[in-house]
């Protein structure tokens, strides 16, 4: 079944070329049956870029899924223009009123900032109170995870002796939650950051599951019980090439960054890097869609103002 995108979207051409069933919404208003609504808060700088990642792996299941892309108002993003964020991006205020299966929280590289700095923090967390009640399932990416982490539970970030980057081993800790269905013993998955979280305060949580750590990169997946809310600190939606354009890009600016772990072939960062963690990351956001978002959401999303 197809993903259903704006027309004129610039995944559109990409996600085709991969083969990947995409709908436009002329076509999508002839088709009979409820999709999936997911709402993507991308607060990514790389817009376009993290929004044809997120699409990609969103796309790759067997559900329609019917897409919204939302900005925050009290940002202006310099990386993408006007145009496109205009043509393609609603604020919450447009979206309060409506109700959706599922929605995804992006990360953004304002980890080093005490989270009352970040200039669309209040507006964040009205976001995030909001998905209690009109959202069944939400997904939180690295930053995004580690603020719902401070919003939610009061579980604090703290600040790593380097930047975490690279492609790192991590054991699933429950192979019998819905969420791992399918996985190996041990996955890959891209993380870049500069902060986490500690295993003892999320574990001082009883409602809340590690479901994915790893030695070197720590907590990395992390679960509410009751499938409402699911907490991603590694970036499994990432592009062969973003961790390289990451470390070009820093080195650029004389930042004099580590070689990302386990990523170029032979630790040269002339070499074509390999892509280990696809398969895991389609397993992801494949099982989240179907165990948490369609087989448990209300087919009248309207029900969920009273879970």
């Amino acid at each position: 079944m197809p993903i259903k995108i704006p027309d004129g979207l610039p995944a559109l051409k990409t996600l085709e070329s991969e083969n990947i069933f995409v709908m436009t919404d002329q076509r999508a208003v002839t088709q009979d049956i409820r999709p999936l609504k997911i709402v993507i808060l991308n607060i990514m700088p790389t817009k376009i870029e993290t929004e044809t990642q997120l699409l990609r792996l969103l796309g790759n299941s067997p559900l329609q899924v019917d897409v919204e892309l939302l900005q925050t108002a009290t940002h202006t993003s310099k990386n993408v223009s006007a145009d496109h964020l205009t043509k393609f991006y609603k604020t919450f205020d447009e979206i309060k009123d409506q109700y959706f299966d599922g929605m995804i929280i992006t990360g953004a590289p304002v980890e080093l900032l005490p989270y009352e700095e970040v200039d669309y923090w209040q507006e964040l967390c009205e976001i995030m109170e909001w998905t209690k009640r009109n959202v069944y399932s939400t997904m939180h990416i690295c930053w995004g995870a580690q603020a719902a982490m401070y919003y939610h539970y009061g579980i604090q970030k703290y600040r790593l002796p380097e930047k975490l980057s690279g492609i790192y081993v991590h054991r699933i800790m429950n192979a019998f939650h819905p969420l791992m269905r399918g996985f190996d013993d041990k996955i890959l998955m891209p993380h870049s950051r500069y902060t986490g979280i500690h295993r003892s305060d999320v574990r001082e949580h009883e409602e809340l599951e590690i479901l994915a750590s790893s030695n070197i990169a720590g907590v990395s997946i992390v679960a509410n019980k009751n499938g409402r809310q699911f907490f991603v600190f590694g970036h499994a939606e990432y592009d062969r090439y973003t961790l390289s354009n990451e470390y070009f890009r820093d080195r650029n600016k004389g930042i004099n960054p580590e070689i990302p772990y386990n990523y170029f072939p032979g630790n040269d960062p002339r070499a074509f890097p390999s892509m280990t963690w696809r398969s895991y990351a389609t397993i992801l956001y494949s099982n989240w869609l179907n165990y948490f978002v369609y087989q448990q959401t209300p087919y009248d999303l309207a029900e969920l103002k009273n879970l």
